[in-house]
C-alpha cells in the first residue's frame, strides 16, 4: 500500500464494558465518572496504537487490558465470583486477516487473560485452552500472575453474598447485568480483529463457561465481512453464535452492518429470550453498536476521528 492510500485508509474502534438493566440514577456521580474515564482511556489507547500504524490485534489487545484493570467492569481485577468466591475468567480474540484465534476458559490468577487468549493463538497450535492447562501455559510463556486476592473487590464479594441469599440462588440462570468486556477494530492495512474478555456469571458452578471464549459466539473477526464481540446471556449467544451469524449475514445475505447486527441482536435474541448487545466493526469502518436491554457500557472512535462514550440507551 502507497503511503497516500495509507493515509487516507480507515481505522476505527469500538470497545464495551457490559449490558443490562441500567437506568439513570442507578449509578452515583462517582461510580459513572470512573466507568466513564475508563471508557475513555481504553477507546483512547487502542486508538493510539491505531494511528500510529499499529495492528488491529495489537489495538484491541491493548483496549481490553485497561479494562481487565479496571474494577468497574467483569473482566480481571473486578472480575465476578463464583460460588465457592473464586474468580474463573475466560478470553478470546480473532484475527479478521487469517481468521486465526485463540481462547482460554476457566482461569484463575493471570492479570490479563486477553494476553493468554493472544498467546494460544500466535504460539500454539490450538484454539482454545482450560483452566490449570491454560494457566500452565500462560506460566510458560511468562505472562504477569497475580494473588486470588488482588481480583476480589468488595463490590463483587458483596454481590454475591447477595445472590446467595435468595432462595433461587442455586437454579439462578440470569442476571440482570453482564459485564463483559470487549474491542473491535480495524486498522490501516484493512485487517479486523475482534477481542472479548469476562468473568462469567455470578455464583457459577461446576465451571460453567458463556459465550466470551467462545469463537463464533461471543468472539469473531473476517475481513470479508465484519469483527464482533459479544456481551450477554451467553447460553443465548452460544446456542444462537451470535457474532458469526452478524457476519455471515453480511457475508451471505448482503446486509449492511447496521442491518445485520440489529436483525440478531433485536430479533433473533429477543426472540429467544435472550439479553445482550454487541460492537461491531466493518471493512469500511462502519460501527454499530445494538443492545436490546436499557443499557450498555460503550465507547468508538470512528474512522472521521468521532469519538463516543455512553452508557444509558439514550446517550
Amino acid at each position: 500500500m502507497s503511503l497516500s492510500a495509507l493515509a487516507q485508509a480507515p481505522i476505527g474502534i469500538a470497545i464495551h464494558g457490559g449490558a443490562g438493566t441500567i437506568e439513570r440514577g442507578n449509578l452515583s456521580k462517582a461510580q459513572e465518572t470512573a466507568i466513564r474515564s475508563a471508557l475513555s482511556d481504553a477507546i483512547e489507547a487502542g486508538h493510539q496504537v491505531l494511528t500510529d500504524g499499529g495492528s488491529s490485534l495489537d489495538a484491541v489487545v491493548a483496549a481490553v487490558r485497561i479494562l481487565e484493570d479496571a474494577p468497574e467492569f467483569n473482566a480481571g481485577r473486578g472480575a465476578v465470583l463464583t460460588h465457592d468466591g473464586t474468580v474463573e475468567m475466560d478470553a478470546s480474540i480473532m484475527d479478521g486477516a487469517s481468521l486465526a484465534a485463540g481462547a482460554v476458559a476457566s482461569v484463575a490468577g493471570i492479570r490479563h487473560p486477553i494476553e493468554a487468549a493472544r498467546a494460544v493463538m500466535t504460539d500454539s497450535p490450538h484454539v482454545m485452552l482450560v483452566s490449570d492447562g491454560a494457566t500452565a501455559f500462560a506460566e510458560t510463556i511468562g505472562l504477569e500472575f497475580k494473588d486470588p486476592d488482588w481480583f476480589i473487590t468488595e463490590f463483587r464479594a458483596e454481590q454475591l453474598r447477595a445472590v446467595q441469599a435468595r432462595q433461587d440462588a442455586s437454579v439462578q440462570l440470569s442476571e440482570d447485568w453482564f459485564s463483559t468486556v470487549g474491542a473491535v477494530a480495524l486498522d490501516g492495512d484493512g485487517n479486523l480483529a475482534a477481542a472479548t474478555s469476562t468473568g462469567g456469571m455470578t455464583n457459577k458452578r461446576w465451571g460453567r463457561v458463556g459465550d466470551s471464549p467462545i469463537i463464533g459466539a461471543g468472539t469473531y473477526a473476517d475481513n470479508r465481512a465484519c469483527a464482533v464481540s459479544a456481551t450477554g446471556h451467553g447460553e443465548f449467544f452460544i446456542r444462537h453464535v451470535v457474532a458469526y451469524d452478524i457476519c455471515a449475514r453480511i457475508r451471505h445475505a448482503g446486509l449492511d452492518l447496521a442491518e445485520s447486527a440489529d436483525a440478531v441482536v433485536n430479533g433473533v435474541l429477543v426472540k429467544a429470550g435472550g439479553d445482550g448487545g454487541v460492537i461491531a466493526i466493518d471493512a469500511q469502518g462502519n460501527i454499530a453498536m445494538p443492545f436490546n436491554t436499557e443499557g450498555m457500557y460503550r465507547a468508538a472512535i470512528d474512522a472521521a476521528g468521532r469519538k463516543t462514550i455512553a452508557i444509558y440507551g439514550d446517550d
